[in-house]
């Protein structure tokens, strides 16, 4: 089954990274959260990737087309003729990714893009996420309940992360202030009431068919509130972990998770 990713945002809410690289590769503890994203799929077995690109996204095929090589290697240059010779310091990558990387304009909405690759995915059930956030959702059984209700499209739901600090009260008295969004459990977030798009979604070729080819179409709006009212979108609940990389403080809460020494999007 393949994997679409939409990689190609401009990132205005995290300008202080994204000026000079895409979200997708934008860093959490030395790889690009892209990485973190499709190690993610490959524990579930999924491996084969259709990335679209947009907003430099010349980095993201640089690092793909480069990582094997250079990937936890030392370097030797001859500068007279350009030759490299990349000496591998650890055993191969263990990543078995196929990925297809694909320009989808610069400034399309995310409808667009999933339009721009829809040949690249195939005409059988494929996977759709964005570049920018990390969850432990388990993969494989939302394929499994995607299948099970025969719908064409499943849209995986999370409660939303508390953004605000607590402020612990007994009686009147304050008694103590939690500075940032706490951790209940082992991977649980303290979370908001309702639920929101977690942007990991399975779909029927047919779905795309709710897709016009226009520039400014937002696959969030029309595709899938057309979806909804035809009754062929499902939800399914995710109660643990997700966090997405919107702003510098959500990327300093993922690093903070992973140099903890136990990130829970992670195994």
């Amino acid at each position: 089954m393949k994997v679409g990713i939409l990689a190609g945002g401009l990132g205005s809410r995290l300008t202080e990274e994204t000026e000079v690289r895409p979200k997708p590769m934008v860093e959490i503890g030395g790889k690009p959260i892209l990485w973190h994203i499709m190690r993610h799929y490959l524990r579930h077995g999924f491996n084969l990737f259709v990335i679209a690109l947009g907003y430099k996204g010349e980095h993201i095929k640089r690092y793909i087309v480069d990582y094997y090589t250079y990937n936890d290697c030392n370097l030797t240059v001859d500068m007279h003729n350009g030759n490299v010779k990349a000496v591998r310091t650890t055993e191969p990558v263990s990543e078995s990714w196929t990925v297809d990387l694909i320009e989808t304009g610069t400034t399309a909405e995310t409808g667009a893009r999933i339009k721009r690759i829809a040949a690249y995915l195939g005409d059988e059930t494929f996977m759709l996420t964005y570049g920018d956030g990390v969850s432990n959702v388990d993969l494989s059984k939302l394929v499994e309940f995607h299948r099970s209700h025969g719908k064409l499209a499943t849209m995986t739901v999370v409660h939303p992360p508390s953004r605000f600090g607590k402020v612990e009260l007994e009686e009147d008295e304050v008694v103590r202030f939690t500075e940032k969004p706490q951790f209940a459990g082992e991977h649980g977030r303290q979370v908001g009431e309702g639920w929101i798009s977690g942007g990991f979604f399975v779909l029927e070729p047919g779905a795309l068919d709710y897709i016009d080819d226009d520039h400014s179409t937002k696959w969030e709006l029309s595709p899938l509130e057309s979806l909804a009212k035809d009754g062929e979108l499902m939800a399914y609940r995710h109660y643990s972990f997700w966090q997405c990389m919107d702003t510098m403080r959500d990327k300093k809460l993922l690093e903070s998770l992973w140099n903890d020494g136990d990130p829970p999007w992670t195994i």
